[in-house]
């Protein structure tokens, strides 16, 4: 009875992964997937000690399908797409009601070269200490969504900052309140690109799962990148279903899909989860990515390195 009282719960969460199918609080435990391969794996072990050996090829086969589901995120894939082209750097930071230290930003900019910023939960004293910063001798265009009036918390604001000349700035409120701003980047060399400050609303709640449901599904197709808080990992199906229109994620595809970028949140004791993500569109390669801890955030600063397409005179640059 022990051992399959171990074995069952496994089995449970191998098969909500693999449906897809999220229902209420599901929607909230799913992000944890990598760890219950993990347990999972540690319960297959221990019955099989125990000599349990119907529960033990049902664990095997828990561990064997949640395995599946996750270990493609730490092999670097073959094709990372075009090796050649014009090369960018972005930048995203969720600023925790604009309480990042600005210094940690600005200098996180300077030293990786960054071309294109996007934050979320972007505030007026965000945006201020940034500025004091210097980040506008840094990235001197702009596009901002300053944070709602009727936002008592400071989540809603957004902002995308670049270096190189930024046209049809602009943002999208999404349905659960959140706002993304978006802008089109003239890379010297480049084809134009979009790049847009990704912010759905938290799954936090049975009563937001709608909303944060709706805000993902209506993020927009490919042809573009998109940075920010997603607020779900490639664990949910809404997130996956952005993938499958067109876009790589830049973590997952240089084998480092399980480096964490949210949590512990406050005092709570959530094991760290990679809710942050920078997406491209397949045309569009991808050549490093990395994460840095954000001073006054509870969220980690993502980065990635891509190669956008060459304009027709553009000077072609490898990815290293």
């Amino acid at each position: 009875m022990l051992a399959w009282v171990l074995v069952v719960p496994g089995l449970v969460w191998a098969a909500l992964r693999v449906s897809g199918w999220s229902p209420g609080p599901v929607a909230v435990l799913v992000p944890f997937t990598p760890y219950a391969a993990i347990g999972s794996l540690i319960v297959l072990v221990v019955v099989v000690v125990l000599r349990r050996w119907r529960a033990a090829v049902v664990a095997g086969v828990a561990t064997a399908v949640l395995a599946g589901c996750v270990i493609g995120r730490v092999v670097p894939d073959r094709d990372r797409g075009p090796r050649e082209g014009v090369a960018l750097t972005v930048l995203s930071a969720n600023m925790l009601i604009g309480r990042a230290d600005p210094e940690a930003i600005v200098r996180r900019v300077r030293d990786e070269d960054v071309g294109v910023l996007a934050l979320q939960e972007f505030t007026a004293a965000g945006q201020a200490a940034l500025a004091k910063a210097g980040l506008g001798r840094l990235l001197p265009y702009s596009s901002i969504a300053p944070q709602r009036p009727q936002d008592p918390y400071g989540t809603t604001g957004s902002a995308l900052y670049s270096r190189f000349p930024l046209t049809g700035a602009g943002f999208r409120l999404n349905y659960g309140g959140f706002q993304q701003a978006y802008g089109t980047v003239s890379v010297p060399g480049a084809k134009p690109v979009t790049v847009e400050s990704v912010h759905p609303a938290a799954p936090h709640k049975l009563d937001v799962l709608g909303d944060w449901r709706r805000d993902l599904k209506d993020q927009p197709g490919p042809g573009r990148i998109l940075a920010g808080d997603f607020n779900a990992t490639l664990d949910h199906k809404e997130l996956r279903d952005v993938l499958g229109r067109g876009y790589r994620d830049a973590a997952a595809t240089v084998g480092k899909g399980w480096v964490p970028s949210w949590g512990p949140y406050a005092d709570r004791p959530i094991p760290p989860i990679t809710i942050d993500h920078v997406l491209v569109d397949r045309t569009i390669g991808i050549g490093r990515f990395a994460a840095y801890d954000l001073p006054g955030s509870d969220h980690r600063m993502v980065l990635a390195a891509v190669v956008l397409p060459a304009g027709q005179a553009g000077s072609i640059q490898m990815l290293r």
